[in-house]
């Protein structure tokens, strides 16, 4: 799912989950062993499951009678593994991965240091077998699983299962706030990077190709670290005009998806995979690369469609699915100006490699239009400022403000053009090369006045095999969303009359040294500006 939002401007929070009240039963004389068993058994679903053991290959019927297994027969607690490490669900998820990959001996789970532990490493995240019941399984509700039938003996138990409780959501509290920390880092750092890469092409410095493979990593480290925090998710799905368009184009249209395989690039929360599982697809993979993912697994399961979505940590690029074809693709993979963040790229790879034959891309059709704006306040306030500050000439500084564009909402009085089309793409049938182009543009001015900028934005289309289409629109006369739209002023005003046409050419090319970035050059009679989005 594309971000589209200014990284200085997010926020967030670290959830905490309400605590359930414990039991204060004190009966005495209760075999609490199985009174663990027990208790766990009534919190499993009432459909049966098959669970494939750690240590050998017998099959369980249920989460807890596997634990009971290790227990009996191989001698290892897991509940007393994961609280002599402190597990988080990462640190869980990662230990079972291990034991199933390593075909661990029950034996080299007893007596392991408190670090550095075995299972450290990020590639202990990766499920080894597919929808794994153990790995759906919350580590916190297991261990408490077994901190509430303890308590029946003893009254301090509680005080000491709650205090655990709350120590823990503090935990993750402080966990939340050191990733939103390093996602800031992570984008400024992006942000100089970029910008020396911009100083070096300027000035002709030669590049080094192995500095540059290493910044387009920590790039694409930055970008997914970015969308693994919930503040930029919040955004997107308060955006109605974004999220109800989506659900309208499912929920209006199910004999699209009825009994259908539904693939969902970059899911983030899982909102667009929730939506076709509802509109009746049979089964949907739901692939992202950030952390939201982890979040977006709890969730599928408070909302009971773990039988229905499966979900992938991982590019789409690196990750293998578990199934050959797919019959639908949907992503939200729309960045400003369209194609800034270039995760359309991604959705052409899936398509290309998984889109069954007679299968479809949603959304299909999509186009970027240009308007001409005439604010003489705005470019004063941002150009014409520098001409003249307390007294000083400071006009070489437009060099370096005027190629970068704005994204913002434009005022509808201040547009002085009828709107035009330069670009549509088909995303059934468009070529990743085709993503970067030039188009010649005429802007029929309706007002005489100055021209200060272009403003750009784009129209999205679901209309392939729908009886009811659905589309909505990102532009200045329509409901705002957190798109806006990208506006390239123009260094020195054009005046323009009513009734003419303003014409021009428009190039727009990805930044080869940041793919994900975009360089935007209009050429207008004698004037040529290159703009950078990023």
């Amino acid at each position: 799912m594309a971000e589209h939002t200014d990284p200085r401007e997010f926020g967030g929070h670290a959830a905490v989950d309400e605590m359930p009240e414990l039991s204060d039963d004190d009966d005495d004389g209760i075999d609490h062993d199985e009174d663990t068993w027990q208790w766990m058994e009534e919190e499993e679903d009432s459909e049966p499951v098959k669970v494939t053991c750690l240590f050998c290959d017998r099959l369980l019927s249920s989460v807890p009678a596997t634990l009971q297994h290790c227990t009996a027969e191989h001698q290892v607690n897991l509940v007393d593994v994961i609280r002599k490490h402190n597990l988080d669900d990462y640190g869980y998820i990662k230990m079972i991965n291990f034991i199933r990959s390593k075909k661990c001996d029950a034996s080299g789970l007893i007596g392991l240091p408190d670090a550095p532990l075995p299972w450290e490493s990020e590639d202990f995240l990766r499920p080894v077998l597919q929808d794994d019941p153990l790995l759906q399984t919350d580590p916190e509700e297991l261990c408490e699983g077994s901190s509430v039938s303890m308590s029946t003996a003893s009254g301090a138990a509680s005080h000491d299962a709650l205090q655990q409780r709350a120590q823990a959501a503090e935990e993750r509290a402080r966990t939340s706030e050191e990733a939103l920390t390093r996602a800031m880092d992570d984008l400024h750092k992006l942000k100089l990077l970029a910008q020396g890469l911009v100083l070096n092409a300027e000035t002709g410095k030669p590049g080094n190709l192995s500095t540059v493979a290493e910044l387009r990593e920590d790039e694409d480290e930055a970008y997914f670290s970015s969308y693994g925090h919930y503040g930029i998710h919040e955004e997107m799905l308060k955006d109605k005009v974004r999220t109800e368009s989506y659900r309208d184009f499912m929920y209006r249209n199910p004999e699209v998806f009825k009994d259908k395989v539904v693939l969902d690039v970059g899911c983030g929360t899982g909102i667009l995979s929730m939506f076709a599982a509802r509109a009746g697809a049979k089964q949907v993979i739901a692939v992202d690369q950030s952390e939201i993912i982890y979040q977006a697994m709890d969730i599928v399961r408070s909302n009971k469609l773990e039988d229905k979505i499966t979900l992938i940590k991982g590019r789409i690029e690196d990750i293998k699915l578990p199934v050959e074809k797919v019959d639908i693709i949907i992503s939200e993979w729309m960045g400003y100006f369209l194609l800034f963040e270039s995760m359309m790229d991604s959705v052409l790879y899936a398509r290309d490699l998984y889109l069954a034959d007679g299968g479809s891309v949603y959304p299909d059709l999509c186009n970027i239009s240009l308007a001409a704006v005439g604010d003489a306040q705005k470019h004063q306030d941002h150009i014409a400022f520098w001409d003249d500050v307390y007294g000083f000439n400071m006009a070489c500084m437009k060099k370096a403000v005027v190629p970068e564009a704005f994204v913002e909402v434009v005022k509808e009085d201040t547009l002085i053009s009828e709107p035009a089309v330069i670009q549509t793409f088909d995303c059934n049938r468009v070529c990743l090369s085709e993503l970067e182009f030039a188009s010649d543009f005429s802007l029929k001015i309706t007002n005489t006045t100055e021209c200060t900028a272009i403003v750009g934005y784009f129209d999205i289309f679901f209309d392939k095999d729908c009886g009811n289409k659905v589309m909505f629109s990102t532009g200045p006369l329509v409901t705002k969303t957190h798109w806006k739209q990208t506006v390239f002023l123009l260094e020195r005003p054009v005046s323009v009359k009513a009734g003419e046409e303003l014409r021009g050419k428009i190039t727009v090319r990805k930044n080869k040294k940041d793919p994900r970035s975009l360089w935007v050059t209009f050429d207008l009679g004698d004037r040529k500006q290159t703009y950078s989005l990023q």
